[in-house]
């Protein structure tokens, strides 16, 4: 199993190495004010992939630190509950 997930992450690769050698032609990004930045393709859009994933972790970590406390609150109830509770008596 790892030889063929190994393979698929070769294959993946080796893909994307070919898209980015075919995409080195340099293009204008225009922005406000008359300001351009010239980049060649392939880092352009790498750039905006990366900033793609940063707002995306971004607005999941609302979410997950939410969660967490959460848990935290529970797993504190829940302690002390069972410190609270008498001991069962045997059988």
């Amino acid at each position: 199993m790892r030889i063929v997930t190994w393979t698929i992450r070769l294959a993946v690769f080796l893909l994307l190495i070919a898209f980015a050698a075919k995409n080195v032609e340099p293009v204008t990004l225009r922005f406000f004010f008359d300001l351009a930045l010239q980049a060649p393709l392939v880092l352009v859009l790498f750039g905006f992939f990366v900033l793609g994933a940063l707002f995306g972790i971004a607005a999941l970590l609302t979410t997950v630190l939410r969660q967490r406390r959460e848990i935290s609150v529970l797993k504190k109830q829940f302690s002390a509950e069972q410190s609270a509770a008498p001991p069962l008596p045997p059988l």
